[in-house]
């Protein structure tokens, strides 16, 4: 199982390798972008996209209503006793 964290892009650090920073939760990581980008999106267009972040790679963008939902169940799974 994968798991993915919601992050929004806040910039783009390098345009020719499809890097970016996101903010995750308050922390800012630079993240590869090159799942995400396309012709019709390119990496400049990406700043204020949300994101799923998991191991430094994009893997997909998000709306603002699955944010609300994915983090709701992070914080489910935070409160759990194992």
């Amino acid at each position: 199982m994968c798991l993915g964290i919601p992050g929004q892009i806040i910039a783009i650090s390098d345009t020719n390798h499809k890097l970016a920073i996101v903010n995750i939760a308050g922390v800012k990581r630079q993240v590869n972008i090159a799942c995400i980008v396309n012709e019709q999106h390119p990496p400049e267009k990406c700043i204020g996209d949300w994101v799923l972040v998991h191991v430094g790679f994009a893997m997909s963008r998000i709306n603002e209503e699955e944010v609300a939902e994915t983090l709701q169940l992070l914080e489910q799974l935070a409160s759990l006793s194992i």
